[in-house]
């Protein structure tokens, strides 16, 4: 062992990224301000490919977390890439006056749907206007009063037949309300009830008869009498409905001179003609009646019959439209029919289809999130099928299929848009894997890095995005120190020392939160200071859980060492994540070792808390131990391993190197030193492997001692290749300077024995053994011994 104390530690420099100065310097002095998209250049890059691939499956998932800008950048994109689209043209649902369960679609040029809405809408009012007065024109009057002369002259023909024969059997006739009576004429005078109730019965019953025969003769002149009321009823029906036509007609050509190039519009005007007519004709009397004007508003009918329904509107230069739907339900994708009641009943009509976001982004672009769109029933083969078919069908029948409504089924309408979905990595390969539709349609995918490359353009952008936050909250002048903490945090939040995290909405609600404290400190300028409470805030308010488990370990309730020696003891790391704290603690791991051949146990997994990758590295533990000490006899042993004061499921490798260190020193008995944790996970070769949260951990155990008082025994072992993921706090630091606490590096199990036990491991000669009063000579003497005891026995018969 060549390594000493010294040469394993870590110098201060060596914690956290060394930061260029002239870097510093030349992002604070520029001055511009505008807003520029930081890093993901390869994500640009995708999503510039998509736009510019104007072809059908060339659709784009966003892969990446939150947090790391997806939206902002796609949605700026997008818009850039809109604006040099035409404008889409407007769809309209019109009334299909052959059935109107089947709306049919007009297309129009942009801003032209709401023209055409208008100009019907202008229409109608100049029909309801015009309509009864129209009838008072002479003309009109005229015709009409000589169908009801023709009427007239026909019945009066008809009575005055009747009258001569009566008058020729000494009868008069007479026309009463409506009523045609007979009377008896004596002396050239009609009689009336009394006179004729004087006569003798003869006389009566001979002028009963003689009435009898004339009402006889009457019905038989008069039994055309209603064909010739039907004849009237039609001719003046005949009359108003040419009347109608005639107003009309001026009305009509206006508009369809306006619209002489567009054929649909002409087409629908032809169509809803007679329709109207027929309307006027039922619901507009020839005089104004207003009990029946107030029953029924006519304004509001004519409107839901004839106006068309435009779904979206475009102005002439708004470009291509970008739609992003925070709920992606079916309604809300891809529209809907709503309904209304009347009589206890549903009804609907081409005016109550409303559209959806594909409605809205049609002939554009539609940004979905994929963890909200894949739970809503039916959507996600819903709008498969309308990307293969590039058709919007708004189904209504497996909705509203109920008794007492009236279904309609609107037309599809053409589609073409392109869709953006925003997932997460594991999302897009779970997708990939269920669905073989998935690569046809969505054949680009955007990939969002985690880390920024730590540069001088970045550091640029991110000091205008930091200036333009701080403007919004009031502050104008960012200090170099108080950037080059935000730039510390950034580096924190990667876990790297020469790369920046791409969470940058993180920086920017610290720059939010350090405004604050600028702001009631009364300070013009963003400082150090102002980001450290900042940051110093945020802890006190998230951080009751982690400050309950220093209390328990400062009260004895957890038993935790952090001076002193222990045999078959060691300080392991450990981060916790509850709800959106994340910090670290020790855990002590311990080991016993005794003869039998139960081999080592894992007893987290024995009672299910240890999970997959902790049991995994458990058991990566009995490889290293019969590699590398019983090559020449049967590795023979019973040992047990736990966390000791661990209530709740364990996961990953990092305490690997923990428990093989704690369990070679309950084989040897040598005592481990308290003083130091570890931290780090090892293959069957001893070599030892990065682990996660190392910051954490390391600042955990830092606060225990720092509770305790820092004898500068006091450290932290790390795997080797952790270094580069360094960024600890500047009280760790600081500490590290003043020589109170250490942070060793290791490369592999001997260099962290050597560290924890101060015993030299030994290395291994050419003949397989170590030299004598090493600590592997030890391990090695111990476990034979063990395996005689076991499998000693037989060797002695």
């Amino acid at each position: 062992m060549t390594q000493t104390l010294d040469t394993l530690a870590l110098a201060p420099h060596q914690l956290a990224p060394q930061l260029r100065n002239d870097w510093l310097k030349h992002s604070i002095s520029q001055t511009e301000l505008t807003p520029a998209f930081i890093g993901q250049e390869r994500a640009k890059a995708a999503l510039q490919f998509a736009i510019g691939m104007d072809m059908p499956g060339y659709n784009l998932y966003v892969m990446g977390e939150p947090a790391l800008g997806r939206f902002t950048l796609v949605q700026d994109i997008l818009q850039h890439a809109a604006a040099e689209k035409a404008t889409p043209d407007e769809w309209c649902y019109l009334k299909n006056f052959d059935d109107e369960r089947l709306p049919t679609t007009l297309r129009l040029l942009p801003g032209e749907g709401r023209a055409l809405a208008k100009r019907i809408e202008d229409l109608l009012d100049e029909v309801l206007d015009t309509f009864p007065a129209a009838f008072d024109n002479p003309g009109y009057q005229r015709q009409k009063k000589a169908i009801q002369r023709t009427f007239d002259t026909r019945y009066e023909a008809a009575l005055e037949a009747v009258e001569q024969k009566a008058l020729e059997k000494k009868v008069v006739l007479y026309e009463e309300n409506g009523t045609v009576s007979f009377a008896p004429l004596i002396d050239g005078k009609p009689l009336d009830d009394s006179e004729f109730n004087k006569l003798s019965d003869e006389e009566r019953q001979y002028f009963y008869d003689l009435v009898g025969e004339l009402e006889t003769i009457l019905n038989e002149q008069l039994i055309e009498l209603p064909q010739w009321k039907r004849e009237v009823s039609e001719q003046l029906r005949e009359l108003r409905k040419a009347t109608i036509e005639q107003v009309l007609k001026p009305l009509f050509k206006a508009l369809e001179h306006h619209y002489v190039a567009e054929l649909g519009v002409l087409r629908y005007l032809r169509d809803m003609r007679p329709h109207l007519v027929r309307l006027v004709l039922e619901l507009l009397p020839e005089e104004t009646e207003p009990e029946k004007a107030e029953e029924l508003d006519i304004r509001t009918l004519f409107i839901e019959e004839f106006v068309p329904n435009v779904l979206v509107h475009h102005a002439a230069m708004d470009g291509a439209p970008v739609v992003f739907e925070p709920l992606p339900t079916y309604g809300n994708l891809f529209g809907r029919v709503e309904y209304a009641t009347s009589g206890g009943s549903l009804y609907t009509n081409h005016r109550m289809i409303r559209p959806g976001a594909l409605h809205r982004a049609n002939g554009g672009y539609l940004i979905l999130d994929a963890d909200k769109l894949l739970p809503q029933p039916q959507v996600w083969e819903a709008l498969k099928q309308a990307l293969k078919s590039n058709e919007l069908v708004i189904d209504t029948l497996s909705e509203h299929a109920v008794t007492n409504s009236t279904i309609i089924t609107p037309k599809a309408v053409p589609l073409q848009v392109k869709v953006i979905l925003m997932g997460s990595r594991d999302l897009y390969y779970l997708i990939q894997e269920v669905d073989d539709e998935f690569n046809e349609l969505f054949r680009v995918l955007a990939d969002f890095e985690h880390y920024l490359p730590y540069q001088q353009q970045t550091m640029n952008y991110m000091v205008r995005q930091i200036r333009l936050q701080m403007r919004e909250l009031g502050l104008e002048l960012l200090s170099e120190c108080g950037f080059e903490r935000l730039l510390q945090f950034s580096f924190r939040q990667a876990e790297h020392q020469h790369k920046l995290s791409a969470r940058f909405a993180d920086v920017l609600e610290l720059v939010r939160e350090a405004c604050y404290y600028a702001t009631q400190a009364g300070s013009d300028s963003l400082t150090a200071e102002h980001v450290r409470q900042a940051l110093a805030g945020k802890q006190y308010r998230t951080g009751r859980i982690s400050e309950s488990f220093l209390e328990d370990i400062q009260q004895g309730q957890i038993l935790i060492d952090s001076d002193g020696l222990a045999v078959g003891k060691v300080n392991g790391l450990t981060v916790l994540e509850i709800g959106d704290t994340t910090f670290g603690t020790p855990a002590r791991i311990s080991a016993t070792v005794f003869a039998g051949a139960s081999g080592v146990v894992d007893i987290e997994r024995e009672v299910e808390l240890g999970k997959a990758i902790h049991s995994k590295g458990v058991l990566i533990l009995n490889g290293f131990l019969g590699a590398r000490y019983a090559r020449d006899f049967p590795l023979t042993l019973s040992a047990n391993i736990a966390m000791e004061q661990s209530y709740g499921h364990i996961d990953g490798d990092s305490a690997s190197l923990a428990e093989i260190c704690a369990l070679i020193s309950a084989i040897t008995q040598v005592p481990i030193k308290q003083s130091l944790a570890v931290t780090g996970s090892i293959n069957q070769h001893g070599e030892v492997q990065a682990i996660g949260g190392v910051n954490e951990k390391i600042e955990g155990f830092f606060r225990l001692c720092q509770l305790r008082g820092l004898t500068g025994d006091q450290g932290v072992v790390i795997p080797a290749s952790n270094q580069l993921n360094l960024v600890l706090n500047e009280d760790v630091r600081q500490a590290v300077s003043r020589g109170e606490f250490h942070i060793y590096v290791v490369k592999n199990v001997d260099e962290a024995l050597f560290l924890l036990t101060g015993v030299e491991p030994g290395e291994q000669t050419r003949r397989g053994d170590y030299p004598k009063k090493t600590l592997n000579a030890m391990v090695l003497k111990r476990l034979a011994e063990i395996a005689e005891i076991v499998n000693g026995g037989s060797d002695d018969e």
